[in-house]
């Protein structure tokens, strides 16, 4: 008996010593919603406007504090305010923050938020500065860049509703900001409008928000709408041999080193997505309402479908109303009709007149003719809504589709593709959608395609103006059919068509879509890499108040590692 009631006793223990944790109580939450609104001043400063709504969870500890990061230890204290739904707390201090970097520990005090109830934390940060940093694409302008307060992913629950707003100073224009590119989960470009002091925004919105994660967003803007003293200029170089001579431990110093080649690599990859985002910012300025009207090849350019395709596009468009004919595929070149059909585009005129010019010279034509095109966008979106615009075409896309596959016999189905076809080039599939539809039974060839592939067209000898006529093709009975080809050869010569302006024509995409870019919508620099605006992240603690560990690992220059807080 004796025996079992030790036994029993050191079981207890050990009970006791396991859940010792659990009896701690951890802070466990979820962060349902945050909003961000960043102020970049005309004194180069940066205001923060931050409101978390905080769910804390049924097991989780009371959250008494948050812990709140900063961008760098620039900040003034006394500038920062906050409440708790509408209640002001005063417990604001950077003596109190339990992270590694800059920033202050909020106390809720008698607004703190038990177990399993909700609130929401407001926090302003008045005066942050040295935040802008020069821009190494243009010497003209500087980079704001800035990434919300983070958390430790052990004290999260779920994602996070997130929107971050940029408000840029004032003064600048329509046409002058660029923003960019986004982390990955996030819009590739932000919305853009104007706050209720005139000034332009960029709002960008993430519905599934990891805050465990450094999500870096960022702007450009012209340097003469802030002194030239707030800009930030640091030798990288420089700093990066003062860090590796103070610090020591080889892995370390490898770990910077790849740091640095990540963030060169990225850099790369962001330029060359970049110069495929060619429409000027200022389309981009939300107004209201849907702008009717527009030729499928100006919707591809409000979509900015790469230029190959709308170029193709283009070439099926004066085919079809009879201007031009082409006579050889590889390499493309073409019979131009004079005198010109009355219906054609203004862009259709100059893409014709493009290929009355050869070699670099046509390719610098072909440049001046989108260029052109995307600025005449450009006007014609002036008070309307991009985003509603571009899902009334593409609707108008859904529809043309629709049209085609509900055809019930070859002969309609072709007669709709043909009538529809500028129009579901518009989608991102065209091309294996069009191998779908037509993977069974034959297409029957409009009149115009006698034009556009020469081989089918000099197998008929009967012509009509403008160039060949494809002959009927007799069927095994023996009576007379109308001109067709396989579905597979149909949409295989179409995909050709696009790779031939590409590759035979244009040359290089991405350096031709670049040299467009340049001129409509200059490229951005990457986020800067040392400084800048942004956040380390750690949360959690024990009931007794204990400290975690920051989520930053990497101490070198253009790390970034302000800590960002959560709930202790």
């Amino acid at each position: 008996m004796r025996k079992r009631i030790i036994f029993s006793l050191v079981i207890l223990f050990v009970l006791f010593l396991s859940t010792g944790r659990a009896l701690a109580q951890n802070y466990y939450y979820q962060i349902t919603q945050e909003v961000v609104n960043v102020f970049w001043n005309e004194d180069g400063s940066e205001s923060l406007d931050y409101l978390f709504t905080f769910k804390n969870e049924p097991s989780g500890h009371t959250i008494d504090f948050v812990d709140l990061g900063m961008p760098n230890p620039n900040f003034d204290e006394k500038s920062i305010f906050a409440d708790v739904d509408g209640k002001t707390i005063t417990d604001i201090s950077k003596s109190g923050f339990q992270g590694t970097g800059p920033g202050v520990a909020v106390g809720l005090g008698a607004y703190s938020i038990p177990p399993g109830q909700s609130g929401r934390l407001h926090v302003y940060i008045g005066t942050v500065d040295r935040v802008l940093y020069p821009d190494t694409e243009d010497s003209n302008y500087v980079s704001a860049d800035f990434a919300p307060a983070y958390f430790d992913s052990s004290n999260i629950n779920g994602t996070t509703d997130m929107t971050v707003i940029f408000h840029l100073p004032p003064g600048v224009t329509t046409d002058e900001p660029r923003w960019h590119t986004a982390p990955s989960g996030w819009p590739s470009q932000p919305e853009t409008g104007f706050d209720d002091k005139g000034q332009i925004t960029y709002t960008w919105h993430n519905p599934q928000a990891d805050v465990s994660l450094v999500n870096n967003l960022g702007a450009s803007f012209p340097k003469k709408y802030v002194p030239d003293s707030a800009i930030v200029r640091t030798n990288i170089l420089e700093t990066i041999g003062k860090w590796i001579a103070a610090s020591s431990g080889v892995l370390i110093t490898l770990g910077c080193v790849s740091f640095f080649i990540a963030i060169i690599a990225w850099s790369v990859y962001s330029s060359q997505r970049r110069k495929l985002q060619y429409l000027p910012p200022k389309v981009s300025i939300e107004g209201h309402g849907i702008k009717r009207g527009l030729t499928a090849v100006e919707a591809a350019i409000l979509m900015e479908e790469p230029m190959e395709k709308i170029m193709t596009m283009m070439l099926f468009g004066t085919i079809k109303k009879n201007a031009a004919r082409v006579v050889s595929r590889d390499p493309l070149e073409l019979e131009i009709t004079d005198p010109l059909p009355a219906e054609l585009q203004p862009y259709e005129k100059d893409f014709l007149a493009a290929f009355k010019v050869k070699g670099a010279e046509r390719r610098k034509a072909l440049e001046t003719t989108m260029v052109n095109l995307v600025k005449v966008i450009s006007e014609k979106m002036k008070g309307f809504s991009r985003r509603e615009t571009i899902a009334y075409y593409r609707d108008i896309m859904k529809r043309a589709w629709g049209d085609v596959e509900a055809a019930d016999t070859p002969e309609v189905k072709s007669q709709k593709y043909d009538e529809v076809m500028e129009w579901t080039m518009l989608d991102r599939d065209f091309e294996p959608r069009t191998r779908d539809i037509f993977s069974r039974g034959p297409v029957f060839v409009p009149i115009w395609w006698g034009r556009f592939d020469p081989g089918f067209g000099r197998s008929a000898a009967p012509t009509v103006s403008g160039g060949p006529r494809p002959m009927a093709v007799p069927t095994s009975a023996g009576a007379p059919s109308l001109p067709h080809l396989p579905g597979s050869d149909f949409a295989a010569s179409i995909a050709n068509s696009v790779q031939t302006m590409s590759s035979k024509v244009i040359g290089n995409v991405s350096e031709f879509t670049g040299r467009i870019t340049q001129q409509t919508n200059p490229i951005p620099k990457p986020p800067p890499s040392s400084g800048g605006s942004g956040g380390g992240g750690r949360s959690g603690g024990s009931s007794g108040g204990g400290h975690s560990s920051c989520a930053c690992a990497c101490a070198c220059a253009g790390c970034a590692c302000a800590c960002a807080g959560g709930s202790r």
